[in-house]
Parts: C-alpha cells; sequence; structure tokens
C-alpha cells in the first residue's frame, strides 16, 4: 500500500508490504455546499445566542478584531471582509477598528506575514498590529486564580470580536472562541497560569469542559467580549462551516461540527504514523506535538508512534529548547515541570511522558542531534522509520496511519 502524508506544503510517500493490516483514518469530510464568502455571511446573519452585530455596535465604538497568527491554518483574508463590512454598515468608522494578530506566547511576525493574513486590502486600510505580551492591563482574576492580564488596545475597546478556527486541541478541548483571548492577547503571567491547568483531571482534547478552557471562557468573560465568528475547515483548509454570535455557546455549536468530521474510533496498533497535516500546522516541533496527543489511544502499550512534520522554523519555542538542553532526559524536565508549571517547558515533560509509553521516531528537518535531543529517534525518511519499527513487531504488525493528526482526534472503539 502507497500513501502520502502531508509534509510542509508537499507530501513524502510511505509503501506498507501487504502482510500488515492497515487502517487509514480519514475525517467525515463534510461536503462544501457554498462559496467562504456565503457560509461566512449566513453566520454572521444568523448568530447564535446573540443580537446582530448591528445592534450590538453603535458609530463611535472603538473595536478590536482578533485573528489567529501565521501558525494556524485560518482563512482570515476570507473572514474579515464579510465582519468589516457588517461594522461599516453599522455605521463603524474604519479608524475605529483594529485588527489584532494573537501572538500568545509566539514570535513577532514580518510585514509579508501580516498582510498574507489579513489581506493586502484590509492591510493597507486598517490598523493591523501584533498583540504584544509586555503591554497588558489586569482586568481582573478568574475564580481559578488566572489573572486577567489583556493587551491594551484590545482592554480599552468598547467592542472586541474573536475570529479563529474550531478543531480539536489537546489541552483546551478545542481552539476557537475565547482562545483567541487567552492566550491569544494575554500577559506570559496570564498564559503561564492558565496552561498550568492543563495538568488537572479533565484534561483532553475534545473536552469543551476541560479546566483549561473553563478558565479561558471565564477571562473572555470578564474581557467581555461581545461576539465570535468561527469556521471549521475541511483537510484541504476549505471552510465548510462557520459560526457565530455567544462567545461560548455558538462555540459549542462549532465544537459538535469537529466532532462528526474529525472524531475517531479504532483499535489500537502497534505502529501509529501520524502526519501533523502539513503546513502551517508543522511550521515546528512545538506546534506538531499536538498530533501526538490526539493520536495516542491508537496505539498499544509500548508500540511505537512515527510523527511526519517538516518543523522547518526548529523547535519553535526559547524555553522549551532550553529546557531540553538544561534537563537530563525525559523523567528531569516530567519533575521539573511537576515542581513549577513553566510554558515552553510543559513541552518537553509532555513529549517526555510520551516518551516513557511509547517508541517515537520523528521524520522532519531537524538534525538528528535535536531530534535525538526532543526524546525522539531520528529518522531520515518516513520510509527508513517504518522498516525500522516493523522489525521490531513482525511482518503482520497492525497499522494505523493518521494523514491530518492536528485536527484528527482518534479515540479507542467502544465495547
Amino acid at each position: 500500500m502507497n500513501l502520502q502524508l502531508p509534509f510542509g506544503r508537499t507530501t513524502v510517500s510511505l509503501d506498507i508490504p501487504k502482510t500488515h493490516p492497515v487502517e487509514t483514518v480519514i475525517p467525515n469530510e463534510t461536503p462544501i455546499t457554498s462559496d467562504p464568502k456565503t457560509i461566512i455571511l449566513k453566520a454572521l446573519q444568523n448568530p447564535i445566542h446573540r443580537e446582530h452585530l448591528s445592534k450590538i455596535v453603535q458609530p463611535g465604538d472603538k473595536v478590536s478584531i482578533i485573528v489567529s497568527d501565521t501558525t494556524r491554518p485560518v482563512p482570515t483574508a476570507l473572514m474579515l471582509p464579510p465582519l468589516l463590512n457588517k461594522l461599516l454598515a453599522a455605521n463603524v468608522e474604519k479608524e475605529d477598528i483594529i485588527i489584532v494578530f494573537a501572538l500568545g506566547i509566539h514570535r513577532y511576525h514580518t510585514e509579508k506575514e501580516k498582510r498574507s493574513i489579513v489581506g493586502q486590502d484590509i492591510y493597507q486600510e486598517y490598523q493591523c498590529i501584533d498583540h504584544t505580551i509586555e503591554q497588558c492591563d489586569n482586568l481582573g482574576t478568574t475564580s481559578r486564580g488566572t489573572p486577567v492580564e489583556v493587551f491594551r488596545p484590545v482592554a480599552e475597546s468598547d467592542i472586541v470580536i474573536c475570529t479563529g478556527n474550531i478543531e480539536h486541541h489537546y489541552f483546551a478541548g478545542y481552539t476557537g472562541g475565547l482562545k483567541a483571548v487567552l492566550p491569544g492577547v494575554s500577559s506570559r503571567r496570564s498564559i503561564e497560569t492558565n496552561h498550568a491547568l492543563m495538568t488537572e483531571q479533565g484534561t483532553a482534547p475534545g473536552n469543551p469542559d476541560c479546566p483549561v478552557r473553563a478558565d479561558l471562557e471565564e477571562a473572555g468573560k470578564i474581557v467581555g467580549v461581545d461576539f465570535i465568528c468561527n469556521v471549521i475547515l475541511n483537510t484541504n483548509k476549505d471552510i465548510v462551516g462557520a459560526v457565530a454570535g455567544h462567545p461560548v455557546k455558538a462555540h459549542r455549536a462549532g465544537a459538535a461540527m469537529v466532532d462528526a468530521m474529525y472524531k475517531q474510533e479504532v483499535e489500537p496498533a502497534d505502529i501509529v504514523v501520524v502526519s501533523q497535516g502539513g503546513w502551517p500546522k508543522d511550521i515546528n516541533l512545538f506546534q506538531s506535538h499536538k498530533a501526538l496527543e490526539h493520536v495516542k489511544a491508537a496505539v498499544k502499550p509500548g508500540g511505537t508512534i512515527i510523527l511526519v512534520a517538516r518543523c522547518n522554523e526548529g523547535l519553535g519555542d526559547a524555553v522549551y529548547e532550553q529546557w531540553l538542553y538544561t534537563t537530563s532526559g525525559p523523567l528531569d524536565a516530567i519533575g521539573r515541570l511537576n515542581k513549577s508549571f513553566i510554558q515552553g517547558g510543559h513541552k518537553a515533560a509532555l513529549i517526555g511522558k510520551l516518551a516513557g509509553e511509547f517508541d517515537m521516531y520523528l521524520v522532519s528537518e531537524l538534525t538528528p542531534e535535536v531530534a535525538s535531543k526532543a526524546y525522539f529517534k531520528p529518522a531520515l525518511s518516513i520510509q527508513e522509520a517504518f522498516e525500522s519499527a516493523a522489525l521490531q513487531y513482525g511482518p503482520d504488525a497492525r497499522v494505523v496511519v493518521v494523514p491530518y493528526g492536528g485536527s484528527t482526534l482518534v479515540v479507542g472503539k467502544s465495547k
């Protein structure tokens, strides 16, 4: 069997001998029923548990629209025109609208990246700025103790609108919704306090009530987010659905669409081959780790995971890199995180935990030295990694292949 798996902007090939039982986990693609503009416009015209934007905004209001950064596959340039037109139709002035790129703890954008995300015309006509982690105002504290420190231009806005896409997320349940605020446009202290909740019971992809999401949604309420517009994408990154309206209730409606498409049951296998899903999801190892969390239920205890991720921007986080080089190995990283949660360091500990449970290979553009330091067995090709793993389990080892691991959530089959 020959399979093509996403790798950056291209694919890599894997040949699996016929002796292996193979299950390829492909999402239940939702058919495209309309063009993207129509899908988004329909969502804006039918907001869920919220009035129309025309009744929410007033002339003279200062409006912040939070958009995703370059590590996310969000078609922001398609989403913004219908949304902006709604605001302009409500007599909001262009100069009163600010578009904020939600960076969290990620790097700043280049001018080219900003222009590409929002589109040339919007970039020229509207103020488009990166979130700055050091310029945040304190608006309160959640019941779990997270300080709500938000980027000043957002905190000072009369109206806050969050955009993004919804997919499964390994510790926030799902992406999208109020995740645009926390971690999107929050301070490092806020992000680290919120993300520390990932160690609590109930943390799992596909759980909308997990501690991290419950906390960030409370933070969004404190900020006073007025409206969201989120899309659901297929594996080609085409828009197949959209929701708009109430920051939580609209998000839940979108999450149900995601489950119907991307939540899959499988019998655990000896070998799982997973791609993060190509660019931009596999831009670095920090992001690509998510695929491991999404497929771990598909691997037998002591089995093998082969991660396919280009990682053309390396590890993706300075703190994560520091932990890899200042800890003695997975157990040290896990112990260090248990003593004190550090954003970025958590990635070393989480991957370290998986490395203690499974054999893990990495097919990437990272050097073998870096891949090894990150607790993987480096492989020059996916074929090399597979053949090495197959030697351990034999010619009839069961194999599960997940081409879009950044989006697909694999769960064990119900008995």
